[in-house]
């Protein structure tokens, strides 16, 4: 598809989402930033989301998202990524043809649609996981269509492209595998070997760093550069403080020394608090969320640390300097 192709079909596309060009390239261009590339990238991001789904050319990439232990929060943050009806425009471009929060099918008719798209992609589609695995007495604590979820995992990865772990549950386990963990719950790090795995940590993960990393596999067809933690490096290659408006005042000793004192609502550092923001990787303070709102230090509360392995056993407790 050329550039006139492009300026044909785009209008018929996205006017009927209340999207305008303007607005299409403005996304492509923001997408384009996130992901660390020159501007000139904004229109092969454009043709790139543009020769599959929404203008009808060419075949969608299958995506099947398996959830497990979680509580449906990262599903909450995709589905509220910046710019959404351009973002819905982009899920287009994919066929999310398994998702059991999101699909209209259940029970039997869901577990066919699954093996349907295994059988006809094998090797060719996008897994994306939500959740920590228990794995306990067999699995017996997830069960999807009869089956032990660990089993549905590990059946569903072995015909995937590449796998997406979505939020800090699905690749460190997250909250599900804190101490005493009696579900022995675990992420797909430890149960899936010999896959390239994405992992997008948060709690939840910030909406637009999902659809950023969908937006790569349209326009390179693999993954972003990741990490030693299988993150990519565009969201979390530097840790929170570096980026935090409050940083300088860490520097000079300024800090909060309670909820409410006047550092505190004049907004001082709130390291004294127990803000984790030096050891913790994520690009939350450029990037928000809930469209760009506003993100847990900008609203009061100290970094958690909710993007690193086994934060809740080792960077807890919150409320206490531990880093």
């Amino acid at each position: 598809m050329n550039a006139n192709d492009l300026d044909r079909n785009l209008p018929l596309a996205f006017n009927a989402r209340g999207v305008t060009r303007r607005d299409f390239m403005k996304f492509c261009g923001l997408m384009a930033a996130v992901l660390g590339l020159p501007p000139m990238f904004t229109s092969r991001i454009a043709k790139a989301i543009g020769s599959r789904g929404p203008l009808g050319i060419g075949k969608r990439p299958s995506v099947l998202w398996l959830n497990f232990q979680e509580c449906t929060g990262c599903t909450e943050s995709f589905t509220r990524a910046d710019h959404p009806s351009v973002a819905q425009a982009v899920l287009e471009s994919i066929s999310l043809d398994y998702h059991e929060t999101l699909m209209a099918a259940a029970g039997k008719q869901a577990e066919d649609a699954r093996a349907a798209v295994m059988k006809e992609s094998w090797g060719k589609y996008i897994l994306i996981v939500e959740g920590a695995v228990p794995t306990a007495e067999g699995g017996i604590y997830c069960t999807m269509g009869g089956k032990a979820g660990v089993d549905v995992m590990r059946e569903t990865a072995e015909g995937a492209a590449f796998i997406v772990a979505v939020g800090s549950c699905a690749y460190f386990g997250g909250l599900p595998s804190a101490y005493p963990n009696p579900t022995s719950a675990k992420g797909i790090d430890q149960i899936v070997k010999g896959k390239p795995i994405v992992n997008i940590p948060g709690c939840p993960p910030i909406g637009d760093v999902i659809m950023a990393t969908i937006v790569h596999f349209l326009l390179f067809g693999k993954p972003p550069t990741l990490d030693s933690e299988q993150r990519p490096l565009f969201a979390y290659g530097r840790v929170v403080h570096e980026m935090c408006r409050r940083s300088w005042q860490f520097e000079r000793g300024e800090m909060a020394a309670d909820f409410g004192d006047e550092a505190h609502r004049s907004g001082y550092c709130l390291y004294a608090l127990g803000c984790k923001g030096p050891v913790t990787h994520n690009a939350c303070p450029v990037m928000r969320w809930n469209m760009g709102t506003s993100w847990c230090v900008g609203a009061g509360h100290p970094c958690v640390g909710c993007t690193e392995r086994n934060f809740w056993d080792k960077l807890t407790p919150i409320y206490a300097t531990s880093v």
